[in-house]
């Protein structure tokens, strides 16, 4: 198979996708598409002997069952402009190919990100990692970034004097706050960023780097469609129930077979998931505190917990 050319990319290559205050992502190259994972997957075939809906059958078959190979043929390279917290965030992620801006060789820009007063919160109570849902009033916002960027400014002034008395940009450099704003090429396989999205859009993550992925999974989009909407379905929107819980799930829902199912998983005569000791006597169910507490919020939210 040649060289697939997808309109839908052609048309954004190079364009800026604003994220944040002084953000972007920037679609620089792809390689490779939704024809490009059936072609992998169904090698001794030509391009155009099956139809859209059975080469979108056939990636979401892949997707379902982890098939993640034909995936990996497509890669995406990208362009970003981003904080350098979210940079650190970013880069545990390590299947990609990374080349950041250095200011051991360049002289870094005044370029810091100050959050929007709907971001600026208090710390969640019961997240520690975290914060609050609701943002604090407006004069305490302004309060605050108006701290955030004094800071900002004085570190970037001793910085460029530091710079201008002839020090070392490897050693003016350290000072500089984790808002300071980076650029790096940034090159990733598709299965491996449908690893990322899954993650980086998940609730739990940080906000900024959050619309980061949300932005680059529009792209992704654009690149490989049929692709995109079947990790959306199976994993982005998916859940995943372990063992008691399908046992839990399917007495629910009055499911034949739920007995075996129920003694398969170590379930009780009364469908409840339990565990047995040697001599098969029942002992405290399986779902139970957290465990039963988790399973409820994925019936509620349908998200993974």
């Amino acid at each position: 198979m040649a060289h697939c050319v997808v309109p839908e990319a052609e048309a954004i290559l190079d364009r800026e996708f604003k994220v944040l205050d002084k953000g972007f992502v920037r679609l620089v190259d792809y390689m490779g598409g939704d024809s490009r994972i059936v072609q992998a997957a169904r090698v001794s075939y030509g391009e155009g002997t099956k139809s859209y809906r059975e080469d979108a059958g056939l990636i979401d078959y892949l997707m379902r069952h982890e098939h993640t190979s034909p995936f990996e043929q497509v890669s995406l390279s990208f362009h970003i402009k981003l904080p350098i917290f979210v940079a650190r965030q970013w880069i545990r992620h390590r299947t990609a190919r990374v080349n950041e801006i250095s200011g051991r060789y360049s002289i870094m820009k005044d370029e810091f990100y100050l959050p929007a007063d709907a971001d600026v919160a208090a710390q969640s109570e019961d997240n520690k990692q975290g914060r609050a849902e609701e943002p604090m009033d407006a004069a305490e916002a302004a309060k605050i970034k108006a701290l955030l960027e004094k800071g900002q400014h004085a570190a970037y002034g001793d910085y460029s004097s530091l710079v201008e008395e002839g020090l070392a940009r490897e050693l003016a450099r350290i000072n500089l706050p984790l808002s300071l704003y980076t650029e790096w090429y940034w090159q990733i396989d598709l299965h491996n960023l449908f690893r990322f999205l899954s993650l980086r859009l998940d609730p739990h993550a940080q906000k900024e780097i959050r619309l980061y992925a949300q932005t680059m999974l529009e792209i992704t989009r654009a690149v490989a469609p049929a692709a995109t909407e079947s990790f959306e379905r199976n994993i982005l929107h998916g859940v995943r129930f372990n063992g008691a819980e399908m046992v839990e799930l399917k007495r629910r829902l009055g499911a034949a077979g739920v007995k075996a199912a129920s003694v398969a998983a170590g379930a009780g005569k009364d469908g409840n998931a339990t565990s047995e000791n040697a001599s098969g006597q029942s002992q405290e169910p399986l779902l139970k505190g957290k465990a039963l507490e988790r399973f409820e919020e994925k019936l509620r939210s349908g998200k993974q917990i």
